[in-house]
């Protein structure tokens, strides 16, 4: 076997992944389903508009919230800032992520964001953070959006445009 060839082969699989990846997201924006993963008692604190106020800064956000969305990499651009939206990397010490707007109520957290890649893509993770909590709790994750803001969100969840049945990894 080559020196080269199983690196190779690594990059083949991971550019075939990334393409199964971008064929699901294609698909699953011209299907919309209900949220089947989102638990009553949730959905209804969800809704509960009044409880939630929008953020627009990673730093408005608890560390660990964040480090939910980041990965092992811990870095999520702010909205506006520059950051690595496709494949072909331009800057190495950019992130791969992208904040577009979070939402707290209590011991909710909304995170709307973008990850860049062959498919560029837009996620939601909810999470509860409780103060006697030293992590948190992943109450729900999707792919979907953009969504403007909180209210899209919420439009989005009660018409049935955010299909959660994948266990896709945010």
């Amino acid at each position: 076997m080559r020196t080269g060839s199983h690196q190779e082969l690594s990059v083949y699989m991971y550019e075939a992944r990334q393409a199964l990846h971008a064929l699901r997201f294609a698909v699953q924006s011209l299907c919309f389903a209900d949220v089947t993963k989102l638990s009553a008692e949730d959905r209804k604190a969800l809704q509960d508009s009044s409880r939630f106020h929008q953020v627009h800064s990673t730093s408005d956000l608890p560390p660990a919230i964040v480090t939910l969305c980041t990965g092992d990499d811990g870095k999520l651009a702010e909205p506006g800032e520059k950051w690595n939206a496709t494949d072909s990397i331009i800057d190495p010490t950019l992130p791969g992520k992208r904040l577009i707007w979070a939402a707290i109520g209590g011991e909710y957290y909304v995170v709307h964001y973008e990850r860049g890649g062959i498919a560029h893509t837009f996620h939601i993770l909810v999470a509860k953070l409780t103060k006697n909590d030293a992590k948190p709790k992943v109450v729900w994750v999707d792919t979907g959006g953009p969504l403007k803001d909180y209210t899209a969100f919420l439009d989005a969840l009660r018409s049935g445009k955010l299909d959660d049945r994948s266990d896709y990894a945010h």
